[in-house]
Formats: structure tokens, C-alpha cells, sequence
């Protein structure tokens, strides 16, 4: 029988008074104290933004008592964890700790968690509860081999009153026989749109001063990681109220300065100095840059590969830079000099744009 055929009877699906007193819980949460990335935490399916597919496939399972062993995968801050929480209040209601197992696999990932703490979990029935337990399993990439094959057999055993949800960002670091043991939904980058939704609704409620290019930008540097534009989003505005600036809206050079990348000026700035410079004066004025604004060559490299796609040249030359600077930036996490790289950066483009010319 595969996963997704395996019933439970007497699912404990939430009532209309339930859902009522789980979005009540919700609101509680709105407390100055919690960071935004917990106190706007979705607390039921309705406010997962960004992957209604697989929302909606996950209320098919639920409303028809039919859930299997979950693996969520993909990169971080796209709402795998708060889909899972989600659903776990939606199921259980205010039974949600007792009936289910939360664990960080990244702190917790030995064999002797597995065959201790989530055996004992997933092998005991609540007496007074009807229905499945949950574990859910955080960052369960980074678990062991032998603690990933001593969960597969947890996994069959207790299967009829026990369910699983594996967490992952990276699948291929999981064996092969956790993943054909559970219904796979992949986590893509949240679109900007609904990003922008929930950011917005975020600054309503904070009463968060920020200028429409900033907040363009902060949507851009997010890539689909709303982790990222919440924790961004309120440093700054922490900061903003630190600073003498206070109640001025937040800009673009506060978004950039919280991140740390360089800014789409300097970037530009760079590639026409290099194509227009001798290559010791573009040297000089790119170390500059970098001790003023306190960047590195890994910052740069990826706003230039960005630069190179809106720049209008010959296929072969735009290839030509793309493979030279990737080679900059392999040379550059296998430990190689930053001063030598960037000088090497500087030829990358220069000999293609030679090329270009000729």
C-alpha cells in the first residue's frame, strides 16, 4: 500500500469552533517583544503565502483522511516549517502538544535521539486523543546515515497511528529510502507578489515607514526568502528608530547597508570602470570601493553576473565573462587570494571585451 492510500480513521479534524480559537491564538501572538519572523509566523493554511498547490493538495489529504509520511524541501525561509506547524494546529487544535513531536535535527540527529526519543513518541498511543501523532523532523538533512536508517524502519512500524514529516533544504543529503517512504512537495522561491503581500501587511501593522524603492529593493535582495525580508524589514526599522532619523522613511542605501550587498550604483560603476579604464586605475578604484564600503569580491561577483545580463554584447562575449567569473568565484571559496581574484576579475572582462571589439 503506498503513502498516499494509507487512512486514519476518526482524524481529528478541526471544528468551526476550533478554527476560531486557533486564529485567536494568532492574534496573541502580535507581542513587541517576539521577532517578526515568529510574530507574523502563518498560524493556519490560509496565511501560507506563495505555494497554493501544494496547500491545496495538503486540504485534499486532510479532508479526506488520508495523509501520508510528508518530506518538504527546498531552500529556506519558503515556508516549510510554518506549512507544517499549520497544519498540525489544523488537525489537532488546542491537542497540539500532546500529539505532536517537534525536533531539530541539526542539534538533535544521532541514532540514539531516533531510537529514544521519536521510538517512544511514535510507538504510544494518547488514551484520551483519536486519531494519528505527528513528528516532524527540522533540518533532517543534516541527520546521521545511521540515524536516517534506523528512522525508516520507525517509519513502517508505527505507521497506523503515527505520521511523519521529514524537513529538508537540500533532498540529496537524504537516502534514498526516507524519500520513497513519503509524499515529496517541493518549497520554490516565494514569488515576489506574495512577498510583497505579506510584507505589506507586516508594515500596516508595524507602522513601518519606508519609500517605495526601498521597499522594491528589499523585495528584490529577498529571492523568494521571506525569513530574509522580515529580518531585513525590521533591523532597519529598529534602526531607524535608534537613529536621530527617526520617523524618516527607510531607503534604499539602509536596505543595502543591512544586507551587506553592494548597491546596483557601485556595481555599475565597477563594470564601466573596468571597461573603460586602463586596468591599474580600475584596480585602484575597485579596492577603493571595496575598503569604503566594506565589500568583499564574493559580494560583487553576483551583482555582476547581473550587470553582464542587461549589458548588450555579443553572445560568445557575454559566455566568455560568465565563464571567466565563475572560474573568479571557484578560486575564490577554494581559499585563493582576494587581491589576486580581483585583478583576475578585472582581465576576465577585459579580454572579452577585446574579443567583443574585434
Amino acid at each position: 500500500m503506498s503513502d498516499t492510500e494509507m487512512t486514519v480513521d476518526n482524524l481529528a479534524a478541526p471544528t468551526t469552533l476550533d478554527k476560531g480559537k486557533v486564529h485567536a491564538r494568532s492574534m496573541d501572538k502580535y507581542d513587541d517583544g517576539l521577532p517578526w519572523v515568529e510574530k507574523f509566523r502563518p498560524s493556519s493554511l490560509d496565511d501560507v503565502a506563495g505555494q497554493e498547490s501544494i496547500i491545496s493538495t495538503i486540504r485534499t489529504f486532510i479532508s479526506s483522511n488520508k495523509v501520508p509520511h510528508l518530506l518538504f524541501y527546498g531552500p529556506p525561509g519558503t515556508g516549510k516549517t510554518s506549512t507544517i506547524l499549520a497544519i498540525a494546529r489544523e488537525i489537532y487544535g488546542h491537542n497540539f502538544k500532546n500529539m505532536v513531536l517537534e525536533l531539530n535535527a541539526s542539534d538533535e540527529r544521532g541514532i540514539d535521539v531516533v531510537r529514544e526519543q521519536i521510538k517512544t513518541f511514535a510507538s504510544t498511543r494518547q488514551m484520551f486523543s483519536k486519531g494519528f501523532k505527528l513528528v516532524i523532523l527540522d533540518e533532517a538533512d543534516a541527520m546521521t546515515n545511521a540515524a536516517q536508517n534506523a528512522l525508516r524502519r520507525i517509519m513502517e512500524k508505527y505507521t497506523t497511528h503515527s505520521r511523519f514529516c521529514i524537513l529538508a533544504n537540500y533532498i540529496h543529503k537524504l537516502t534514498p529510502a526516507i524519500q520513497s517512504r513519503c509524499t515529496r512537495f517541493r518549497f520554490s522561491p516565494i514569488p515576489q507578489s506574495s512577498i510583497r503581500k505579506r510584507i505589506q501587511f507586516v508594515i500596516e501593522h508595524e507602522n513601518v515607514s519606508i519609500s517605495e524603492d526601498a521597499f522594491n529593493s528589499l523585495l528584490s535582495l529577498s529571492k523568494g526568502d521571506m525569513r530574509r525580508a522580515l529580518n531585513v524589514l525590521q533591523a532597519c526599522h529598529v534602526a531607524r528608530d535608534d537613529a536621530e532619523a527617526e520617523g524618516t522613511p527607510i531607503t534604499v542605501e539602509d536596505i543595502y547597508e543591512c544586507v551587506g550587498n553592494p548597491r546596483p550604483a557601485d556595481i555599475r560603476l565597477i563594470m564601466d570602470t573596468i571597461m573603460s579604464a586602463e586596468w591599474g586605475t580600475a584596480l585602484r578604484t575597485i579596492r577603493k570601493m571595496k575598503k569604503t564600503n566594506g565589500l568583499a569580491l564574493a559580494d560583487i561577483l553576483p551583482g555582476l553576473f547581473e550587470e553582464i545580463e542587461r549589458i548588450q554584447v555579443k553572445p560568445v562575449t557575454r559566455t566568455e565573462w560568465i565563464m571567466g567569473l565563475a572560474d573568479i568565484e571557484y578560486r575564490l571559496s577554494s581559499g585563493g587570494s582576494e587581491n589576486l581574484q580581483t585583478s583576475g576579475m578585472i582581465g576576465v572582462i577585459k579580454s572579452g571585451l577585446e574579443h567583443e571589439q574585434s
